[in-house]
């Protein structure tokens, strides 16, 4: 009787040492994540200080470079008023639209071509040569072609964004499902396991931290070929605007465009890196 009370209290007091290095662990996780983003907004300060002490010495002129106080009138002025005929807002709406329905079609046919190619060496023969052939042409290239097929609407930029992030989603897929180490695979065929939960548990997994890689470099590129397009055949959108403001030497509003297009991109990546975190926990922490 004694020792079950004995090894009971053992039992209780690694209990509550397991709790109490849990709850350190969450606190120190909690105390890195604060310091990160605290490093993070202060690099953003001391670049927004910077940029107000290089006008306020006028290295150059105010009609080049304006301060962040006459960019941040811009942004207010925008928001209210408008510019050429649209809101700030609108523009913002319309090249989010744009980049989300061309990147996201990107994605959802990209990743199964990437899968194919990598599981059927005919398909990779047949789809790798147009591939590699595709992927160097840079996207400025492809506007011509696009305005006379589609027309200056919402479809050219829509086919520009998928056409040009296609190869990288696909090589992602591709490289992911390659990475999969054959010696799992060996080990869940001797247990039994068919093609489909070798997939689902191994190939799946495997692929996926690669697969978000190709889809935050893509993101990247989506953005470049959308204000490309944007500037030669649009009204609406942030890289009509930068063009318009270009043209009449409006450079606060270019920077108004460029700053948000800098935190609509940034925003992207974050969302990208939290579904990757739920998705793939452990890469990492191999």
């Amino acid at each position: 009787m004694a020792y079950s009370m004995k090894a009971q209290a053992d039992e209780d007091a690694l209990l509550r040492e397991e709790s109490s290095l849990a709850e350190e662990s969450l606190d120190l996780k909690s105390a890195q994540k604060h310091r990160h983003l605290y490093v993070s907004w202060l690099v953003a300060v001391a670049l927004i200080l910077l940029w107000w002490l290089v006008t306020a010495v006028h290295v150059f002129p105010p009609l080049d470079l304006p301060s962040p106080l006459h960019v941040a009138k811009d942004i207010y002025a925008i928001s209210t008023t408008g510019y050429n005929g649209y809101s700030l807002l609108d523009n913002i709406g319309a090249s989010t639209l744009r980049i989300a329905v061309g990147f996201f079609a990107a994605v959802i046919l990209g990743v199964p071509i990437g899968f194919w190619m990598a599981s059927n060496t005919i398909i990779f023969n047949a789809i790798d040569p147009v591939l590699q052939f595709l992927r160097p042409i840079p996207p400025l290239a492809y506007i011509p072609l696009m305005v006379l097929w589609f027309g200056t609407g919402q479809m050219s930029k829509f086919v520009l964004i998928f056409f040009c992030t296609i190869p990288m989603i696909i090589i992602s897929a591709m490289s992911g499902v390659k990475s999969a180490q054959e010696s799992r695979l060996r080990v869940a065929q001797v247990f039994g396991a068919n093609r489909r939960q070798m997939f689902r548990y191994i190939t799946l997994p495997s692929a996926l931290p690669e697969i978000f890689t190709g889809m935050r470099i893509a993101i990247a590129v989506a953005w470049t070929c959308l204000v490309a397009a944007e500037m030669i055949a649009a009204q609406s959108g942030l890289g009509a605007m930068i063009l318009t403001a270009g043209n009449q030497l409006r450079v606060g509003v270019v920077f108004v465009g460029i700053i948000f297009i800098g935190l609509i991109g940034y925003l992207m990546e974050v969302v990208i890196r939290t579904v990757e975190r739920r998705m793939v926990p452990w890469k990492g922490k191999a």
